[in-house]
């Protein structure tokens, strides 16, 4: 249990028996009355938002979870596998639960893992990861206006809009919540 008082950005709360994670509080002091906390949470496993209003005093449960650094190894016909840089232990994602995150996960790259009682139920994502441009068109210089862009296909199978001046196998740097190139990686 955590006081309302104590619930910052990152604390995982546990609402209608899912695990939330706290995504804004503000406490507001009204001129009477006891100080309230507003909450702001997002589903952990669905991403669907939910607010609450909590006195500041009030206790309301905290759901435990833990944070692993793992490397991705390899996937399957229906798993993700990872390992746990640390104590070498390995984990089992159903790709059916985070089909949408199969395209940032690279072989060899490391990601946190949120367990919850004893199941992965979210694998975080960097804000920006570098791809390599697995398949991309050619195109001449002067075919079109001044900011143009092309589709191109990554090793992971990401389709990304990019410039024309891309080509096949340079990496790029993507923006993972817009799925955006943001700069070619030297």
């Amino acid at each position: 249990m955590i006081r309302g008082g104590d619930i910052v950005k990152g604390t995982c709360l546990l609402q209608k028996g899912q695990p939330y994670l706290v995504v804004e509080r503000e406490f507001h002091t009204p001129g009477k009355g006891t100080a309230i906390a507003r909450i702001k949470m997002k589903s952990i496993r669905d991403g669907s938002v939910l607010s609450l209003t909590v006195p500041t005093q009030q206790e309301i449960e905290d759901a435990e979870v833990a944070i692993v650094n793992c490397q991705y190894q390899y996937s399957d016909q229906d798993n993700f596998h990872f390992m746990d840089n640390e104590s070498y232990e390995q984990y089992e994602v159903p790709i059916s639960e985070m089909e949408e995150k199969k395209y940032y996960l690279q072989e060899g790259g490391s990601y946190e893992l949120t367990i919850w009682e004893g199941s992965v139920i979210d694998i975080k994502i960097p804000y920006k990861v570098i791809f390599t441009v697995a398949e991309s068109e050619n195109y001449v210089k002067g075919d079109t206006v001044s900011g143009a862009t092309k589709p191109i296909v990554t090793e992971t199978g990401l389709t990304v809009r990019v410039p024309l001046f891309i080509k096949q196998d340079e990496k790029i740097l993507v923006n993972t919540e817009t799925n955006e190139y943001v700069e070619r990686v030297n």
